[in-house]
């Protein structure tokens, strides 16, 4: 039995890359071309390690989430109140977002900010992502208020929209330049219109 010849590439390698030129560029201006210059790859191999630029993206996305965004599910997971949780996804989005050994901001915000009709689907896979982002603030939250922790009249829908707010705007802000201390500074100004028991 003949086996096809191995890949001559990393693929973790070239997808970390893939990863990147999306974050830079967002999901339609990332060409095939570019892509794979950056991955140092052929377009044959991509399609072949990956399926295509859509799949290729989705996986992106994937790794983005298990490693450079990880820390948003553990600040919620690990933090004993709801308060400490948010105000510690809120200082380390401060840091990530403006950490100058990747892009600049969030992929799953800006990853396809502006797009055709083509790439609708694209929009709609990180808009999906980020409505769980914030229903697992929410559930955060509840639980804040179910503990009396928070005001038992607050309201965490309202709030966790607040704070998808805050972290799209600090995303965006990390893009235009913020420095860490700046965002820290938001993140600060945030806790502040959060309420407490």
């Amino acid at each position: 039995m003949t086996r096809g010849r191995p890949r001559s590439f990393d693929r973790d390698a070239a997808l970390e890359q893939a990863l990147r030129v999306f974050w830079q560029y967002g999901y339609e201006p990332a060409s095939i071309a570019v892509l794979t210059d950056v991955m140092g790859i052929r377009p044959a191999s991509l399609y072949a390690a990956f399926g295509d630029k859509r799949r290729l993206f989705s996986e992106a996305v994937a790794r983005y989430q298990a490693t450079y965004g990880a820390f948003t599910t553990a600040a919620l997971t690990e933090e004993p109140t709801a308060r400490g949780a948010i105000e510690r996804m809120l200082r380390e989005i401060a840091a990530n977002y403006t950490d100058p050994s990747h892009p600049p901001g969030c992929l799953v915000i800006s990853g396809a900010v502006n797009h055709g009709p083509d790439a609708a689907d694209v929009e709609a896979e990180l808009k999906e992502i980020r409505a769980r982002g914030r229903e697992a603030v929410a559930e955060r939250l509840r639980a804040g208020i179910a503990s009396r922790e928070l005001p038992q009249d607050a309201d965490p829908e309202a709030l966790a929209e607040f704070v998808a707010a805050v972290v799209r705007g600090m995303s965006r802000s990390a893009q235009d330049g913020a420095t860490t201390e700046e965002l820290l500074a938001v993140a600060e100004l945030a806790m502040k219109a959060c309420p407490q028991a």
